[in-house]
């Protein structure tokens, strides 16, 4: 996808705000072009050099309609600019976020979360700024198409020395095009990285004390920032020196003019009325001169701010990225509809064949896996740590794509997994589970109304219910970032109350119980198994759950080392006594 259709199509999205938005500007350029015209008169009223065609009074009547139409002007643009402005970063934003929720979690961004909010800031802010600027620059045109006919009919030898700036501008922008885009690249990578290290920072505050690491990390921070000052002097010192190219060529070809008109003066073919109507429209004509050279330039960052934003996106259709649809910047945000369960989503059997993974430049992953999980059934998935559970479950779920393999719901074969397994089908509760800085109700809830009892149901499965009586509001208490108010085994049951309250056919935990007291845990398993018709698949080495498993898969170096009930792996299999011994302890 090109720019300019990048460009055309926010264009698009609002053409009547848009439309809108350059009759103001043609109107205030217009309107700032009456004085100018006005002051011939005026001037040329006093020198008496040529007739005039409206005395003092219509010099005073025609500044004030030029005055009113700046008002004017000036209102439309503050009714359509900013609405025009804010509704395509929103949708962008949108269009950006709504690819990136879609690629498999383990793939979503090519960098940081912070390098990536940096990209939504940043470069989406340059993408919309561009139509507007076409704006300006249009009204500009306009005004100096007129200006420069204006001054035609006065004189067409001084008026052709008023395009050399244009020229020159040309020159110089085509000239310096390649450094123009580096040097925007550069100084946007520079500042994404400090972005993404500031984020890092935020989210390992206690690793970071623990191991004493403050001063290498603040140093590292330090060395990010040096780069990104040097880049952005960089950048800003190349448009600078561009800008002062612009101005002095402007500056020779306005002395250029007045040394002509000066001559012309004398020979008595041109007025002081002209003079002072050609000096003020220098403005016009070099200003729209220089425009031209900032918007050319302009439009090379704007391709840098789109590549950036293409590559956030996974690989995704780039015409995704400004596919028009609504934003709901009036009204009420459309309502969270929960899932719709049909006969097809009642789980009979969920299996897996051939399962293979392998992370990129690495031998470790899994290897031709096969489970067989019927309906109503406990699975439990063990091994050591590095054996390759997590990995399984995130290949079965499509939170990673496999390499080779089938999963099949019901025999019929799950082509995309990660957009087929979700609720009402499935739900999953990671190692650490991620929560918002909202209220627990809004973390466990996610926008789904509470029409049915599911939240109360949810949080007493989740042995739940006396951690929030101590909460100071209850479930309205906000939690803080990422959950902080709340306990690790706290944080764990919120997160699978989340789950519970999608009442999914089939339940993924993912450690679960890691950071429960043997006491909670047997009574989340106990309250858990008096659900009708539950289906689990949980990967745990703890011996509550696998007392109640129906069956147990032991992984080891991600194969399938062994798998059956308990007693018989307890009895036949080395590597589940060692598993169980070291629980024990």
């Amino acid at each position: 996808m090109k720019t300019w259709q990048v460009i055309l199509e926010c264009m698009r999205f609002r053409p009547w705000r848009y439309f809108l938005n350059v009759i103001a500007l043609v109107v205030i350029f217009l309107a700032f072009q009456v004085p100018g015209l006005a002051l011939r008169e005026f001037f040329n009223l006093l020198s008496g050099d040529a007739p005039t065609k409206i005395g003092f009074i219509g010099v005073i009547g025609v500044l004030t309609a030029a005055g009113i139409g700046k008002m004017l002007g000036h209102y439309m643009i503050v009714k359509t600019a900013v609405p025009f402005a804010f509704s395509v970063s929103a949708l962008l934003q949108k269009n950006t976020f709504r690819q990136i929720l879609r690629q498999p979690a383990a793939s979503a961004l090519p960098s940081s979360p912070g390098e990536a909010i940096s990209r939504f800031r940043g470069d989406i802010d340059a993408i919309r700024k561009f139509p507007l600027g076409l704006s300006d620059l249009f009204g500009a045109g306009v005004s100096s198409i007129v200006a420069v006919a204006v001054m035609v009919s006065i004189n067409p030898a001084i008026t052709a020395v008023a395009f050399i700036p244009l020229a020159i501008v040309a020159v110089v922008v085509n000239f310096a095009s390649h450094r123009i885009t580096q040097y925007h690249r550069d100084r946007r990578r520079a500042a994404g990285q400090v972005t993404g290290f500031i984020g890092e920072i935020f989210g390992a505050v206690q690793s970071i004390k623990v191991a004493d690491a403050e001063r290498d990390v603040t140093g590292h921070f330090s060395t990010l920032n040096d780069e990104r000052s040097r880049t952005a002097l960089k950048s800003e010192l190349f448009n600078q020196i561009l800008n002062s190219v612009y101005h002095n060529a402007i500056n020779i070809s306005t002395g250029a003019i007045l040394f002509m008109a000066g001559s012309a003066i004398r020979a008595g073919t041109f007025t002081v009325g002209d003079l002072v109507l050609f000096t003020y429209y220098l403005w016009f004509i070099t200003e729209w001169t220089w425009m031209i050279g900032r918007m050319l330039a302009r439009y090379k960052q704007t391709g840098v701010a789109k590549e950036r934003i293409l590559k956030l996106m996974s690989g995704a259709d780039p015409f995704t990225l400004v596919e028009h649809g609504p934003i709901y910047e009036k009204g009420d945000l459309p309502p969270v509809v929960s899932p719709t369960r049909t006969e097809n989503d009642r789980l009979r059997l969920f299996e897996a064949s051939g399962l293979c993974y392998r992370y990129p430049g690495s031998n470790n992953g899994i290897e031709d896996i096969r489970l067989s999980i019927p309906a109503g059934s406990f699975t439990v998935v063990t091994g050591k740590i590095g054996s390759g559970k997590s990995t399984l479950l995130r290949v079965l779920l499509g939170l990673l794509r496999k390499d080779a393999g089938e999963i099949r719901w019901n025999d019929a074969v799950i082509e995309q997994p990660d957009v087929f397994l979700i609720p009402p089908r499935c739900a999953f509760t990671p190692q650490d589970p991620r929560l918002f800085s909202e209220s627990l109700r809004a973390n466990i809830l996610l926008g789904m109304e509470d029409s049915s009892g599911d939240l109360e149901a949810a949080i007493r499965y989740a042995v739940l219910e006396e951690d929030v009586e101590t909460l100071e509001d209850g479930l309205e208490t906000l939690i803080g970032p990422r959950g902080v108010k709340l306990s690790g085994g706290q944080l764990q049951r919120a997160a699978a109350a989340r789950m519970f309250a999608k009442n999914p056919e089939i339940l993924v935990f993912d450690d679960l119980s890691s950071a429960l007291d043997v006491e909670t845990e047997q009574l989340l398993w106990e309250r858990l198994f008096k659900r009708e018709d539950t289906t689990c698949l949980v990967v745990s080495h703890r011996r509550a759950a696998l007392q109640r498993a129906d069956y147990t898969i032991v992984m080891k170096e991600g194969r399938i080392e062994a798998c059956g009930d308990l007693e018989e792996l307890l009895e036949n299999n080395a590597e589940m006594r060692e598993l169980w011994r070291a629980e024990g302890v």
